[in-house]
């Protein structure tokens, strides 16, 4: 049969509806934090094994693409993401949706995501053989540099900023290196702790350094979370407008995402990160990037939906997964008894070609599925009074932590690490790097200690890192990444200088105060404890095998040099006022008494039960977070409200998602 015409197979009323139900499905679970793609496409694929082949991997395809696009939703309007390929889309979305254009952020994410997921498909359907090769030609080398090139996005990142972001870059990477070596076996980093045998989870991780910082700010001010859209909605046919405006953008990403899913391990992570390195570079405006540009959110979204086409090439040319979802869903084919290979397109050209035809239409179905949900998420997210919204949030941030492994342990370390990353924000340390190099440094240390084994071993270790075509075009590529922004900088206050050049000022710039860039003390004061952190593991690397030691050693000392880099660059700064660079306000109280809310909470949850301490920790949070005095009627109906939230969320994890739950004195 032709190509096409396994479309009819996926056509029929059965596998649309299982199309319909999975996006649906899917989206809505991307869109809770910590409830990610795997976790969807994991827990529903014992229901496909009694279905036909085709129908089964459509559901779970149609799931794992919605799963990827949900994730927009909590990046967009709670500043997390609610998938790790989402962390890019925070960037904009999350400012476009303080000022009001949460519904336009949210029609382009859409739009982008759809575009995408279209590419990547086609992609599959046509390219499949061809660009599985690809993958083939990639070493430990190339993974190597490919992770350096997307630590290189940190200039991007952290414009005006860039050597704390190398910083911040350092401690991700030395967090992914805490548990088992992914090479050498050695075990690091762990205090003699069993919790960190397995390592820092990378969910767990993103969902503390990105939400709990926006959580306690949630609950420090008046004002409202979300401004309200003045069209109050989603703003579509602005939004069409604008995608169509942009379309070389989408087109750009969703090659990009593509080429990077083909990639294994690579994932929509990084495909978003380097697509939106690529816009801010392409724009006529980087500066705006950070601060609200649609550009930043189509890029991010195309790209990373783009990567599950682009993930199921290799995975079903080569048997080699993409991605963790795309691992499960190989899983599924060999239970069916499908042989995975390049003799797949022949000997089962009927369950392929109707799952990829199926893949293209959950797509397709993606658009009035999104923006119908988004419709009711972005107006129900904007009239929930803070109150309410803010313990809600934080219920979902322990559930998606905790729900990952069933383990207590993974929240706690949650909450640990979004304290520690409001501390870190408030003088100048952003998250982003942070998570890039968590995200990246397995990948980044298993191409880098197999190179550096391969070179001494043969001889040739400078020839292993810097003479493979490659590599050397990946290298060239990161150089160009890295300087843009800085070349970026350097030509807009050029310009601004050439441009009061030109104009007389009226007052002979008397009353021009000179912007002087004084001394961040505490900026130092966290430097200096990194410098005591780099000598720590250097220090414990010392009593580590060659394989397990180079990465650690190599890391260490970075993060030493870039701190007193810092140090040193602040000592040349005159002093500023006493107590200048301190920004407590009259919200810190509030905020330090929600840190000790959520801090008890994880810690008391194994004690009283996860139902029991969620109740009471939910109510202590809508004291925390309310500002006004309120009649008996509101606060009880908030917290009947409160009790029917967690005992549903306890239910649904209990009961459907078959989680182990805490018990405690009580439940």
């Amino acid at each position: 049969m032709d190509v096409f015409g396994y479309l009819l197979n996926a056509l029929t009323p059965f596998n649309l509806v299982l199309a319909l139900v999975g996006v649906a499905l899917g989206t809505v679970i991307g869109a809770l934090p910590g409830l990610s793609a795997t976790m969807a496409v994991a827990v529903l694929v014992p229901f496909t094994f009694t279905m036909d082949p085709a129908a089964g991997l459509i559901a779970l395809g149609a799931i794992y693409t919605g799963a990827i696009y949900g994730g927009a939703y909590a990046a967009i309007l709670v500043n997390t993401p609610g998938t790790p390929s989402a962390i890019a889309t925070t960037f904009d979305g999350f400012p476009m949706a303080k000022r009001g254009d949460g519904g336009l952020a949210v029609s382009l994410a859409t739009l982008a995501s759809v575009s995408g997921g279209i590419v990547g498909a086609i992609a599959l359907l046509v390219m499949a053989p061809p660009l599985a090769a690809v993958a083939l030609a990639f070493g430990p080398t190339e993974y190597f540099w490919l992770a350096i090139f997307g630590l290189t996005l940190i200039s991007a990142l952290s414009v005006g900023n860039t050597m704390k972001g190398l910083i911040g870059a350092c401690i991700g990477l030395f967090l992914s290196m805490v548990g088992v070596a992914v090479v050498g076996g050695d075990v690091r980093y762990t205090m003699d702790m069993q919790r960190f045998l397995a390592g820092v989870d990378l969910t767990s991780a993103i969902i503390g350094l990105y939400c709990i910082p926006v959580i306690l700010d949630l609950v420090a001010t008046r004002d409202p979370h979300l401004k309200p859209s003045e069209t109050g909605g989603l703003r579509l046919a602005e939004g069409f407008a604008l995608a169509m405006k942009r379309k070389f953008n989408i087109i750009r990403s969703s090659i990009i995402g593509t080429v990077i899913g083909i990639l294994p391990g690579a994932g929509g992570s990084i495909a978003g990160l380097v697509s939106y390195s690529e816009a801010r570079r392409a724009s006529d405006d980087p500066g705006s990037f950070g601060k609200g540009n649609p550009d930043g959110v189509v890029a991010t979204e195309a790209a990373n939906n783009a990567t599950v086409g682009g993930g199921f090439i290799p995975t079903l040319v080569l048997g080699i997964p993409g991605t963790p979802p795309d691992a499960i869903i190989l899983g599924a084919l060999l239970v069916q008894g499908i042989k995975i290979g390049p003799t797949l397109f022949t000997t089962d050209a009927p369950v392929v070609y109707t799952f990829i035809w199926g893949l293209l239409i959950a797509t397709v179905l993606m658009l009035p599925v999104g923006l119908l949900i988004g419709r009711y998420a972005y107006n129900s997210i904007i009239k929930v009074p803070k109150t309410l919204l803010a313990p809600t949030v934080a219920l979902m941030t322990i559930i998606g932590s905790f729900a990952i492994h069933s383990n207590v342990d993974d929240a706690q370390l949650m909450v640990g690490l979004g304290v520690i990353a409001w501390i870190l924000n408030r003088y100048g340390f952003q998250p982003s790097p942070i998570v890039l190099g968590l995200v990246l440094g397995s990948i980044a240390e298993q191409g880098f200690v197999q190179t550096w084994l391969i070179g001494n071993a043969t001889q040739q270790l400078p020839g292993m890192f810097f003479n493979r075509p490659i590599s050397i075009g990946i290298i060239l590529a990161a150089v160009l990444t890295l300087a843009f922004p800085l070349w970026s900088e350097w030509k807009s206050r050029r310009r601004a200088q050439l441009e009061g050049a030109r104009s007389p000022l009226t007052d002979a710039g008397i009353n021009i105060p000179p912007q002087v860039k004084t001394r961040d003390v505490p900026s130092m004061v966290i430097a200096t404890l990194f410098i005591l952190l780099g000598i720590w593991i250097f220090t414990l690397a010392g009593g580590m095998s060659a394989l397990g030691s180079v990465f650690p050693k190599t890391i260490a000392v970075a993060l030493i040099g870039f701190s007193v880099a810092l140090i040193i660059l602040h000592l040349r700064r005159p002093a500023g006022e006493p107590g200048e660079g301190m920004h407590f306000d009259t919200g810190a109280k509030r905020r330090l008494a929600l840190a000790a809310v959520m801090m008890g909470w994880v810690i008391l949850m194994p004690v009283l039960g996860f139902l029991v301490s969620s109740f009471g920790a939910f109510v202590l949070i809508m004291l925390t977070a309310n500002f006004e005095p309120r009649p008996a009627k509101t606060w009880a109906v908030w917290i009947l409200a409160g009790a029917v939230i967690c005992t549903g969320f306890w239910w649904l994890m209990a009961n459907v998602l078959l989680l182990r739950m805490p018990i405690g004195l009580f439940f």
